[in-house]
Formats: C-alpha cells, sequence, structure tokens
C-alpha cells in the first residue's frame, strides 16, 4: 500500500468516525475498557493531552540541574553518607554568576541538588544537623537555595528542588530515620520546632513512619520558605536499604499538589526519564504511553529504558494510555559533581548544542547538568560551552524565514494557541515566500495541548525544477520537531502527513538556517591498521551518546586526505571509508560549497595488530598492561601501587628500526602520569640496552599525547618501558596508548 493511498484510507476512516471524534473529550489518562478496537485505542491515544502544568514544562524546554554538596570536595559521584559536614569546605558561593551563565545559554529554569544520595542538605533545615549548618561556610548560617533563588529571581529564572529519597546518612547514623523499624502512627506535617515557626500555617495530617515524617517535613520546608517551585526531583536510586524502608508517595503527591501548585513532579505521573544520561534520543519520542495500572494511583514507577515506549503496537498493550513527558539529561562534565579542571572533560559546544536539538527538537526537555566548583563558580570552560550554545540557540532560532510567507495563518502566526486541523483527505500544508530562503532547519509543533499528539510520519518537500523533491522526512512531532538536513534554497515549502492517528493539528511551522562549517576532524586507527576520519569529538569519556551534529549529515561536507606530507585539498584523495596505513602521517580537511575547515593531522606508528604481551608488573585486574597498546584510548593500563617500578615488554612480532614513541596519558584517572622513564630494547627478549632516558613536563596540567625522538634509530623486536617517575608524587602508573615510529 503506498503513503498516499495509506493516508486517503486513513482519512476516509476519520471521516466515517468524525461524529464520534467530536464527543471524545480530550484527558491526561485514558483507561481501556472491554471491546475497545485497535481504532478506538489510537482515537484515544490522540485525545491524551498534558495537564497544564506538564504543559508549562514542556515550554521550558531546555532546564539546568546543578549537583553541589560534599561529593565536589571528596570528588566522589556518591558520597557514604559517613561523611564530616565539615568536608563541605566552601568559602564563597557565587549564584549569580551561575545565573547570568545559564541565562546566556537560554535556560529556563534550574533544578538544584539540595540533598543528594549522602543525606547532606544545602539548606537551613529545622530537621537535621547534617549539612549545610554543620559546616564553615558563613558559620554554619549558609543557604546555597536561598542564595540561589534569589539569583533566580534577578535572572528570571524558574527554580525546582531534587530531594533524594534514598539517604545514607539517615542509614548510617545510630540514631538515623531510614529503616529504623518505627511505627506508622497519625502525624501532623509539619512538625513544629520551638523558636522557628512556619509562615505558612497548613498542616496535613498523615499516617507515617518515622522516615516519611522527616522526608515530608523537608518537603514542606522547601516548597514554603524558597517557593515558588516548579519541579520537584526524585531519583529512583537506590545505593543501600535498610529495614525494608518503604516510601509513601501518595502523601508527598498530595503535599506537592497542596504547596506548589504549579509544580511538576519528575520520576512519576508528570515526568519520567528518557532512560539514559548520555544525552542520547530515541528516534521517536511519544509522550502517552501505555500503563498497566493507573498512573494516578501508583506509588513506583519503574525506569522505562525501551527504546520503543508509545508506538501503536505499545498502545495496544496497555490499560491506561497517559501522557508523561520524558527529560534527556546529562551532565556538561564526566560525571554529575566537579572533580577537577584538568582531568574532567567538558562537553564541546557541538555536542551540547547537538543535544539541545535533538532532545527540544524530538518531544522532550532537555536537562543539562552544570556542576559548581570547589570556589562556588562554574568553570571557565563550562560558562564558555553555555555561552557558545546559547549564541547559537539564538542566531538559529530567534530568526524565523517564515515570518513574512504566505500559507495558513494558524500555523504561521508563532502563536500555540492557534493551530490548522488538517481536513480530511488533505494531509499536506504549503508554504510560499516572496523570494527564495536558504534553510537547514525546519521546526513544526502540534497542538499538544487541545488536541494531543496525533502525527506518526511526515515528509518536507521543496519545489525545485518545476517539481517536489521531498528532503527530510520524520515520525512523529508532539510538543516540537525540529527537521536538520542540508542547505536548501526555494520559495515554495510543503509539510505532507503521511501517517496519522486523528485529524492532525498542527500549531506552528517555522523554519530557520543554522550558520554550520566544515567541522575539525579526528583521525583514528584501529589495532589492524585501519584509519577512519570523522567530526572531532572531544576525549569526553562519560557517557557518550555518539549522536554529534557535526557528523556529516546528508553529505553536507567531503573529506580529503593526504599521507605523503602534503596539504590536502579538493585535488586530493576523497575519504571515502576507513583504510589501511601501516604507518605515517595523515592529514585531512573537511570541504563544503563554502569553504574549508581546518587541517587536522595525525601521525601513526607501527600497526599494533601483532605485538604481544611479553612481561609486567603485577597491574589493576580491570586494567591490564594489554590496554597500553590496544588502539583504544579510551582504555589504559594501570599498575599497583605497591612501590616496585612499574614495566611492561612487549613483542613487536618482527624486528623493526624505530627513531621514536608516542605516549598518550589516561585523562581520567587521577594522577599516574609517566613523567620520566626509560626505553630498553632487546633482539631476544633477554639481552637488554638502555636506548634512553626520556622525560615529559607538565602533564597533570596538560595531559595530552607527548612524543620522544630518538638520538640515534635503533633496532627492536623487543621493547621494555619503565616508569622511574610517575606525577604527581605517585606510585602507580598510568598509560592510554603507546606508539612506536619506525
Amino acid at each position: 500500500m503506498n503513503k498516499f493511498f495509506s493516508l486517503v484510507c486513513c482519512m476516509l476512516y476519520l471521516s466515517v468516525h468524525a461524529q464520534q471524534k467530536t464527543e471524545l473529550p480530550v484527558k491526561n489518562t485514558y483507561p481501556i475498557v472491554a471491546g475497545d478496537t485497535h481504532e478506538d485505542i489510537l482515537l484515544k491515544a490522540a485525545h491524551v493531552v498534558p495537564t497544564p502544568n506538564q504543559y508549562q514544562a514542556m515550554k521550558n524546554e531546555f532546564i539546568a540541574f546543578i549537583h553541589f554538596g560534599p561529593n565536589t570536595f571528596t570528588r566522589m559521584e556518591w558520597g557514604n553518607g559517613k561523611e564530616d559536614p565539615e568536608i563541605f569546605d566552601l568559602k564563597e558561593l557565587h549564584t549569580d554568576q551561575w545565573c547570568e551563565a545559564m541565562k546566556a545559554a537560554g535556560i529556563k529554569m534550574v533544578i538544584l541538588t539540595v540533598k543528594h544520595h549522602d543525606g547532606f542538605v544545602l539548606w537551613q533545615s529545622r530537621y537535621t544537623q547534617h549539612g549545610i549548618m554543620s559546616t564553615p561556610y558563613k558559620n554554619g548560617k549558609g543557604d546555597v537555595l536561598k542564595d540561589l533563588v534569589a539569583s533566580c529571581k534577578k535572572y528570571g529564572l524558574k527554580v525546582g528542588v531534587y530531594l533524594s529519597p534514598a539517604d545514607l546518612f539517615q542509614i548510617e547514623n545510630e540514631q538515623g530515620l531510614y529503616g529504623n523499624g518505627s511505627a506508622y502512627t497519625n502525624r501532623t506535617i509539619p512538625r513544629q520546632v520551638p523558636g522557628r515557626p512556619f509562615a505558612n500555617k497548613t498542616t496535613f495530617k498523615v499516617e507515617a513512619d518515622d522516615y516519611n515524617e522527616y522526608f515530608m517535613n523537608q518537603l514542606f520546608e522547601l516548597l514554603t520558605e524558597y517557593g515558588p517551585i516548579h519541579e520537584v526531583w526524585f531519583d529512583g536510586a537506590h545505593p543501600k536499604t535498610k529495614g525494608g524502608q518503604k516510601y509513601r508517595y501518595a502523601d508527598w503527591r498530595n503535599l506537592i499538589h497542596t504547596l506548589a501548585p504549579k509544580a511538576v513532579i519528575f520520576g512519576k505521573e508528570d515526568i519520567r526519564w528518557c532512560g539514559n544520561e548520555s544525552g542520547r534520543t530515541r528516534h521517536t519520542e511519544w509522550n502517552v504511553i501505555p500503563y498497566q495500572q493507573d498512573p494516578a494511583g501508583l506509588n513506583n514507577f519503574g525506569d522505562l529504558t525501551q527504546e520503543s515506549l508509545g508506538s501503536r503496537e505499545d498502545l495496544y498493550k496497555g490499560q491506561f494510555l497517559h501522557y508523561q513527558q520524558a527529560e534527556t539529561n546529562t551532565s556538561i562534565r564526566e560525571g554529575w559533581f566537579y572533580r577537577d579542571d584538568n582531568f574532567q572533560q567538558v562537553r564541546s559546544a557541538d555536542d551540547v548544542f547537538d543535544i539541545y536539538e535533538r532532545s527540544v527538537g524530538g518531544n522532550s526537555t532537555f536537562l543539562l547538568n552544570i556542576p559548581p566548583n570547589r570556589e562556588g563558580k562554574f568553570s571557565l570552560a563550562d560558562v564558555n560551552c553555555l555561552k557558545e550554545v546559547g549564541k547559537r540557540i539564538k542566531e538559529t532560532y530567534a530568526h524565523n524565514l517564515f515570518s513574512h510567507a504566505k500559507g495558513p495563518g494558524e500555523v504561521l502566526d508563532n502563536s500555540p494557541d492557534s493551530y490548522m486541523l488538517l481536513k480530511p483527505g488533505v494531509g499536506e500544508i504549503v508554504i510560499s515566500t516572496a523570494s527564495p530562503v536558504t534553510i537547514n532547519r525546519l521546526v513544526l509543533q502540534e497542538a499538544i495541548a487541545t488536541h494531543g499528539e496525533r502525527v506518526e510520519k511526515h515528509a518536507l518537500d521543496i519545489w525545485v525544477d518545476n517539481q517536489w523533491k521531498e528532503i527530510a522526512n520524520a515520525t512523529n512531532i508532539g510538543y516540537k520537531r525540529i527537521l536538520r538536513f542540508p542547505e536548501v534554497t526555494a520559495d515554495k515549502f510543503r509539510v505532507r502527513v503521511l501517517e496519522s492517528r486523528d485529524i492532525p493539528a498542527i500549531s506552528n511551522i517555522t523554519a530557520h538556517y543554522y550558520p554550520s562549517r566544515p567541522p575539525q576532524l579526528q583521525l583514528e586507527r584501529s589495532l589492524n591498521g585501519m584509519v577512519s576520519i570523522d567530526a572531532f569529538q572531544p576525549a569526553f569519556n562519560w557517557k557518550p551518546h555518539g549522536e554529534n551534529a557535526t557528523k556529516n549529515i546528508g553529505g553536507a561536507y567531503r573529506i580529503f586526505y593526504t599521507t605523503d606530507g602534503s596539504l590536502p585539498g579538493p585535488q586530493s584523495r576523497e575519504y571515502t571509508g576507513a583504510f589501511k596505513l601501516d604507518g605515517g602521517e595523515v592529514k585531512a580537511i573537511a570541504i563544503d560549497k563554502k569553504g574549508s575547515g581546518p587541517v587536522s593531522s595525525q601521525r601513526f606508528g607501527l600497526v599494533k595488530e601483532n605485538w604481544k604481551l611479553e612481561a609486567a608488573t603485577p597491574s589493576d585486574p580491570r586494567h591490564p598492561a594489554t590496554m597500553a597498546f590496544d588502539a583504544n584510548a579510551k582504555t589504559f593500563w594501570l599498575s599497583n601501587a605497591d612501590g616496585a617500578t612499574p614495566f611492561f615488554t612487549i613483542d613487536l612480532g618482527t624486528e623493526h628500526i624505530l627513531k621514536g614513541f608516542a605516549y598518550t596519558p589516561q585523562r581520567s584517572f587521577p594522577g599516574g602520569m609517566m613523567a620520566k622513564g626509560k626505553i630498553k630494547v632487546s633482539p631476544d627478549g633477554k639481552n637488554w640496552e638502555t636506548v634512553e632516558a626520556f622525560e615529559f613536563g607538565n602533564l597533570v596540567n596538560d595531559p595530552g599525547t607527548r612524543t620522544h625522538y630518538f638520538k640515534q634509530p635503533t633496532a627492536a623486536r623487543y621493547i621494555r618501558v619503565e616508569a622511574t617517575d610517575i606525577a604527581p608524587a605517585g606510585k602507580a602508573v598510568a598509560v592510554s596508548e603507546l606508539d612506536f615510529f619506525e
């Protein structure tokens, strides 16, 4: 069945059942009842809409996480709850600087981890001393949340709070309340504390144990004294449990809905996790998804990590259809908390902008974590990235190239309140401009607040050479879909809806141009000597997503390279796929019709395919010595810290005449830099000769690949590398890669 015939059949069905549709109201949740056909289920799905709070949360589009606490000072990702609060040795706090940088990025809301899993609190709680009140900061009078709220008001940002249900301090402390076996009895929230009355006189009568009472008392503080709060974020992680502790979420929800009526709740019925922490997005992200139980009555919500959540086949298996939007979350740094500025890599602006377009333009919200450093600031690299991303967003999406176009006014007025209902049998919208415009982005939106998610497949055409030519297509639209494609120039455009669950209600269509340029390239070689060339990706090893938009979408640019040392250009060999190289230098450049990117080069040593490890000092079993020559910069050899001089011996397979070597440090391991060492060679693996000693300076501050050339070429089959000095003052050495040049 061709696409057009499928569309006509769909529209005929919709026309026949028009009376039924007009009588079907929109809801946030629809039950599936006995006798519902597949058509009935699709019709109900098309009438599931977000709540007003959910819709406002979708309109935030780009929001921020801030992870800050004892882990910032211990350099850990998860604390253990046993930390002395004085570890949080904060001297200064610069929340205005945070907000200025986030505002520049286009971020609209900030969620602070007011309590992570370690139980340490960042506000002046009445109900614990395990927090900022027990630190030297402002003599125990500091309040990170209070300062952040003040800065957010100054910069026009909304505020959310991350309050971890897990609490290792309350687990590990002898007097801790988590899982202490206390009885569920009638209790009043908040529990009054002498000398610290609440201005808000609302109270709640609940049946709770000690920990649920403690948790709700803290929720009460956060929602009444730091508001308005627009999102409450619940993590589903359980680093450790005790005593069969249960969470009384129904009571938490009632408290939140009463005290923060504009707030959405993450991890529960309002907003769900995208399923990863890398910034990866689904090809199709439906926010109308099936449940086996009514979400309004659920206490526990599982992580939904499947690739398909809301397809037709998924919906048919459900008992309830519910609107629950996704947040695509990741960190700007390698990890949720700040560690350092030398080893902890920061995402590039290319990377963050790409995640923004894929998440916001893929029917989800982008939640980016920016962890403050130990000086209470965002580090310069983070700030520069945020400002550059904001600049790109503004330059690309603030200018609508359809602002004076002709076509349906309901989709061109840039208003979320107007929409165009496509008539049965008419699945297209034609837009024309007074003169040709050049675009490479198209933004589409459905009227989800009033008509739900309906479009299942659509395409964009341009009028060229007196005929329509398809240039992009995608699946659903939902709140927002950003189509990205190589630039085209035309004065007539057509959007076709190819498949739909009901009569589509299109709210907005805008056109944009992203002034990209050919990217810097990176050159890599596999263990068997195959060289690949791609857009440069910084060495970001923490849950990378591998979907960066600087990759060659639609053949927007061509890559040319040389292996003879000459500069590459259009006259050079064109890169069409990985090629074999035994050794030498490769230079490459990306070129499009507007110009060229920078020249990238990489010198490759001997192919490592037949190398063998002969001997090595004892190593960490997770990081054996073979990882020092596996052609993978993300793995590394880590010797034991036993005081012996770390070494390993390699059999190259055959004898080579060597002129030098390159050492690549491991950036994610704090320390272990091979600052000094010796290279020894042997023809038989028994009789050794020292070729040279070597020394690499400033590795700690600049942990890049270093090269050492021998004074005289030397013949060798067996090579022994010894680390005689490890920076900074270490005993274990870490080697990501070792390369030898012939």
